[in-house]
């Protein structure tokens, strides 16, 4: 799987803002993406050093569209530790 199958998007919330102070990123992820994976294409793709991966699987929340009921996607998510002094610049284009 090519590094840029790996790694989605980054997760942009308030609560990712504060965890990038404490060095660490949020990222969606490939469902079947293992922690090994997440590291080297994080390290491929920015060129910084993980320490931790910590992963999580999001289930999807019940949706209505007038009479019926279904689900929004389902999809995993990765929390990325950073060795100190490395940062990744997510925003450097703006």
């Amino acid at each position: 799987m090519n590094a840029h199958d790996v790694i989605i998007r980054p997760i942009v919330s308030e609560k990712s803002y504060d965890l990038m102070e404490q060095n660490r990123f949020t990222f969606e992820v490939h469902k079947t993406a293992k922690k090994e994976q997440i590291a080297q294409a994080i390290t491929e793709i920015f060129g910084v050093t993980v320490l931790k991966v910590n992963t999580m699987n999001v289930s999807g929340k019940p949706r209505r569209l007038r009479y019926n009921k279904g689900l929004s996607r389902s999809w995993k998510k990765a929390i990325v530790t950073l060795k100190d002094g490395d940062t990744i610049d997510l925003f450097a284009g703006r």
